[in-house]
């Protein structure tokens, strides 16, 4: 499955890390099971963890491979929103609030 490295490619893919592939992307013609199904679920988008659960394989080798899917431009990662980026739950509840009223 990773010929036997251990480590990805680069540091940057956490579990948090959201997995995202464009519907016109194909699999590399290497790609191994495990690579087409992870590229399979990620048409939408999917944390690390999730595809890793969905795959009943370790997190540590589902970093592994997608390292090597982002390499070949096949499997493009994103960062989680920051916290302070995400609106506040207040002001969405007053939003909702006046919504209900018109």
């Amino acid at each position: 499955m990773t010929a036997g490295r251990a480590h990805p490619s680069r540091n940057t893919i956490r579990p948090e890390t959201l997995l995202v592939v464009d519907h016109d992307t194909r699999p590399p013609v290497t790609a191994s099971r495990q690579q087409r199904d992870l590229l399979d679920m990620c048409r939408g988008v999917l944390s690390l963890a999730e595809a890793s659960a969905h795959l009943h394989l370790p997190v540590s080798l589902v970093v592994v491979l997608a390292s090597d899917l982002v390499d070949t431009g096949h499997l493009a990662i994103r960062s989680a929103l920051p916290k302070f980026a995400r609106p506040d739950h207040d002001l969405l509840e007053k939003v909702l609030n006046g919504l209900r009223k018109l």
